[in-house]
């Protein structure tokens, strides 16, 4: 039997409506390109959010550190020596030329290398060790292309006045400093140790050391509460803070929010590190992380 023109398209336009009704397109229509996700951050923040590899990512090597990083938009790292991404004096030439390209050519930022220095000892042979020793890490810094070296203060020892080891450490630092700023590095002091995390004994240190390229490591520390609480903490320092170091950050017991605001008004735009436990599923916990650091400043 011949079907005439006008039922043939009858037929069609009631076999594709029948199609649509089930949510099959009709093989004719055109596929429209899927919109990209639209994203609700409302601003640029002004500093950066990165990682230490202590401890979230210490047994990752440097293409891990990049992949990882990059999937959950963090924008640098600090590589804390000892870690198995090897970026360690014992590298040659070419293995640090190499270091240096594979973070150029990535979206992450090789910000700091993390040394384990301190200068508080009281045997001189030994801290004269420490300082040449640090001058080898800082020259390695510059070699892969980081900005600056993290170093820090670990204690007061006993037997020795207070402010001679402060003076001490500080005085190391002046030295170590020169030495980085020739090679335009920064050196960035961690507020750390038992007694040497307390922000005015730092504050001392960096009045010794004075050096432009000598700062501090705002490391989130319990103690930045005590000794007439966060912001008088924060103030004597502020104009010194090059980089911060983040505990998880879902902790109540720290005022992160002030942090993050005070941050803002003295307009920081380094570096905000993650210093955070391992886990077995660590590119979610660092969008998780990444995440409240913005909606703490307002951003999401």
């Amino acid at each position: 039997m011949q079907t005439s023109r006008r039922q043939f398209l009858r037929s069609s336009t009631l076999g594709f409506g029948a199609l649509a009704a089930l949510g099959v397109p009709a093989l004719a229509a055109e596929k429209k390109p899927k919109a990209p996700a639209q994203s609700f951050v409302t601003a640029k923040p002004r500093y950066h959010l990165g990682t230490v590899t202590y401890n979230i990512a210490q047994n990752w090597d440097i293409a891990t550190i990049i992949k990882n990083c990059t999937e959950a938009k963090f924008e640098g790292v600090e590589l804390r020596t000892g870690h198995k991404h090897s970026v360690e004096v014992t590298l040659t030439k070419e293995q640090r030329a190499e270091a240096k390209q594979r973070f150029a050519d990535s979206p992450v930022k090789l910000w700091s290398l993390g040394s384990a220095f301190d200068f508080h000892t009281p045997d001189q042979a030994k801290l004269r060790k420490d300082i040449e020793a640090t001058k080898e890490y800082i020259t390695l810094a510059h070699d892969v292309g980081a900005t600056g070296v993290k170093v820090r203060p670990n204690g007061l020892p006993k037997e020795v006045p207070e402010e001679k080891t402060l003076e001490q450490i500080g005085k190391s630092l002046r030295e170590i400093g020169e030495f980085a700023g020739n090679l335009g590095l920064q050196i960035r002091l961690e507020i750390h140790g038992g007694e040497t995390s307390r922000v005015p004994r730092c504050r001392k240190i960096m009045d010794v050391a004075d050096r432009p390229n000598v700062g501090v490591c705002w490391n989130s520390n319990a103690t930045d509460l005590e000794d007439g609480g966060f912001d008088a903490n924060f103030d004597l320092v502020k104009h010194k803070i090059f980089t911060v170091h983040l505990r998880d950050i879902y902790l109540e017991e720290y005022p992160f929010r002030r942090l993050f605001t005070r941050l803002n008004e003295i307009n920081f735009t380094g570096f905000t590190f993650a210093e955070i436990p391992e886990s077995t599923d660590p590119v979610r916990v660092m969008k998780y992380f990444r995440s409240l650091w913005l909606a703490y400043q307002g951003l999401l």
